[in-house]
């Protein structure tokens, strides 16, 4: 029987660039506008601090390959609860980032209506996206959902970065004069930082697996950094080039359709609002399809109740796709109570998967100590790079995202009392 074939150091780079970036980022011109050029000093100091993240996740992934993921990892370096806690909340983030991609189609669709969308009816359409995601992932047809727009996903960020070249390489004299972005200031920076980093989560799992990769050692490391790199470049030229070239880019909804429509035309514009729209339905499927076997995952090791892991007569996690639901339905109608609705679902996104970078960041601590990962000036200087990065990307989440992640980590612990209870019976 022939072995599969296995991944060369250009599809395994693609793959983690695929991994990575996501639909989120079509919103974060809005957000981040107001912050200017310290809105590119965010960027930047979260891609440092994402490849500090990534080179810590390529070495665990190279040399613990039967640890059974960033689970296991945390398992055997920090202990099972404080892993249930880790995994616990990157399911909510998952949640949470369901939340903002419902919330980011629905304003880009609100752009291809006449008049626009009141605000009762973004919140009804968000929530009925969701409803319709789910439906599919419950008849077992996600996976056919993703296939077909995963590379849509890519077209609104190519035609961004295609007009923003242009109009850098065309204007006369300053290019940045129309628009007038706020200053330079690093006080600030923080709240930039929790953004940008929402955009970038997705590292821990864009490690492509070493036994599916040729001369593993040597290519796994080198492609996680790589793909990281390009798509933290993607994320800061898509977003950076609408904040500094788009007048009032702050009071747009729909960003980088009104960039493109601005310099393009109104078609073009049209466009891109349509391919962001499918793709953050695209995206919304795939990670309910994430979060269901995800739970009921959890649930066939034993740290979640053992009635999560029974699947429809279609094959699909039922339960746990409907408790996701539940959740990020409830995310969903907090959030368009809150100031900013993308930015309440963001932020959350980002905190609670700063708890899960946190405990790999401790256990790797272990592993060094220990001897189970090898000492190398590089993966000191990752870890501590990637600690103070995660730490102060916390502090720039601010306490109403800190809360609301902190409830939704709580509210698991039940469920993981009852099911080690249970266990042990």
């Amino acid at each position: 029987m022939p072995h599969p074939r296995k991944l060369g150091p250009w599809t395994a780079t693609a793959l983690v660039v695929g991994n990575i970036i996501g639909a989120g980022i079509f919103m974060l011109p809005h957000e981040l506008a107001p912050y200017g050029w310290t809105a590119v000093l965010g960027w930047i100091l979260t891609v440092a601090g994402a490849l500090c993240l990534a080179w810590m996740f390529a070495q665990l992934f190279t040399h613990l390959p039967t640890a059974g993921g960033v689970h296991g990892f945390m398992r055997l370096g920090v202990g099972p609860q404080a892993a249930f806690v880790g995994s616990w909340g990157y399911l909510v983030s998952v949640f949470a980032a369901n939340a903002t991609l419902a919330i980011s189609g629905v304003e880009y669709l609100s752009r291809l209506v006449p008049g626009g969308l009141a605000l009762d009816h973004r919140l009804a359409l968000a929530l009925l996206s969701l409803v319709a995601v789910l439906s599919a992932n419950l008849l077992g047809r996600g996976g056919e959902v993703q296939l077909g727009t995963t590379i849509i996903k890519l077209v609104p960020m190519v035609l961004v970065i295609g007009v923003g070249t242009f109009l850098l390489a065309t204007t006369a004299g300053d290019p940045f004069a129309a628009t007038a972005p706020a200053p330079l200031q690093p006080l600030t920076v923080l709240p930039a930082m929790s953004l940008t980093l929402y955009a970038m989560t997705g590292i821990e799992s864009a490690v492509v697996p070493a036994d599916a990769v040729e001369d593993a050692p040597r290519i796994v490391p080198r492609a996680t950094m790589v793909g990281t790199a390009l798509s933290g470049a993607i994320g800061i030229l898509a977003t950076c080039l609408v904040i500094l070239l788009l007048p009032n880019a702050a009071g747009s909804d729909a960003p980088l359709a009104d960039f493109v429509a601005r310099s393009a035309g109104g078609r073009a514009g049209d466009l891109v609002a349509l391919c962001a729209v499918v793709s953050c339905i695209g995206c919304l499927n795939g990670y309910v399809l994430v979060g269901g076997e995800l739970m009921a995952t959890m649930a066939t090791q034993g740290i979640l109740p053992a009635s999560l892991a029974r699947r429809n007569g279609r094959g699909a996690p039922a339960i746990p796709q409907l408790i996701g639901a539940a959740i990020t339905a409830v995310l969903i109608v907090a959030a368009y109570t809150a100031t900013s609705a993308f930015a309440f679902a963001a932020l959350i996104t980002a905190a609670t998967n700063i708890t899960l970078y946190l405990l790999c960041l401790l256990a790797s601590l272990r592993f060094l100590r220990d001897g189970r990962l090898p000492r190398s000036h590089s993966l000191l200087i990752a870890i501590t790079g990637a600690t103070v990065f995660s730490l102060l990307a916390l502090v720039g989440a601010g306490a109403e995202a800190l809360g609301w992640g902190a409830a939704l980590i709580a509210l698991g612990w039940p469920l993981y009392r009852l099911a080690t209870r249970a266990g042990s019976a």
